[in-house]
C-alpha cells in the first residue's frame, strides 16, 4: 500500500513540474498564432483599402470622361471600353482525373489485401477513368458551344 501511495505521490509531483512548462509552451504557441492571424488580417484589409480607392479612381476617371464627351471636346473613338475576362478554372478532365485517383485509392485501399498496393492501383486506374469521362463532358461542351 505504501508503494502504491508512493507511486501516485511521485507521478502527481512529475505532472505538476511538467504541466507548467507545457502550460507556458502552448500559452506562446497560441500567442503565436493570434499575431500572426492579427498580421495576416491587417494585411487582407490594407489590400482591401487599395482596391477600394482604385475603385474610386477608375469611378472618377470614368465620370470625367463621360462628362468630357456629352461636352463634345472628345471623339467618340476615343472612349475606352472595358472588358472583363472569364476566370479560367480546372478543365473537366482534370477534374475527372483527380476525383477519379481520390475515389479509386480510397476504394483499392479497401478492397486489396495489401493496402498501399491496391491503393497505388486504384489511384492509377481512377484517374485514368475519370479523366477520360471529363475528356468525354470538354469535348460535348465544345460542340455544344461550337452549334450555338
Amino acid at each position: 500500500m505504501k508503494q502504491i501511495f508512493l507511486a501516485l505521490a511521485t507521478s502527481a509531483v512529475l505532472f505538476a513540474c511538467h504541466n507548467s512548462a507545457d502550460q507556458a509552451a502552448i500559452e506562446a504557441a497560441k500567442q503565436e498564432a493570434v499575431d500572426s492571424v492579427n498580421t495576416v488580417n491587417a494585411i487582407k484589409q490594407q489590400v482591401l483599402d487599395s482596391v477600394k480607392e482604385a475603385k474610386a479612381a477608375a469611378h472618377g476617371h470614368h465620370e470625367a470622361v463621360a462628362s468630357q464627351g456629352s461636352s463634345g471636346s472628345e471623339s467618340p473613338a476615343a472612349a475606352t471600353t472595358t472588358t472583363t475576362t472569364k476566370k479560367k478554372g480546372w478543365s473537366h478532365t482534370a477534374k475527372g482525373a483527380v476525383v477519379g485517383a481520390g475515389a479509386g485509392a480510397i476504394t483499392g485501399a479497401i478492397i486489396n489485401k495489401d493496402h498501399l498496393k491496391g491503393a497505388a492501383i486504384g489511384t492509377v486506374i481512377g484517374a485514368g477513368v475519370g479523366a477520360g469521362t471529363g475528356a468525354i463532358v470538354d469535348h460535348a461542351k465544345k460542340k455544344k458551344a461550337a452549334n450555338q
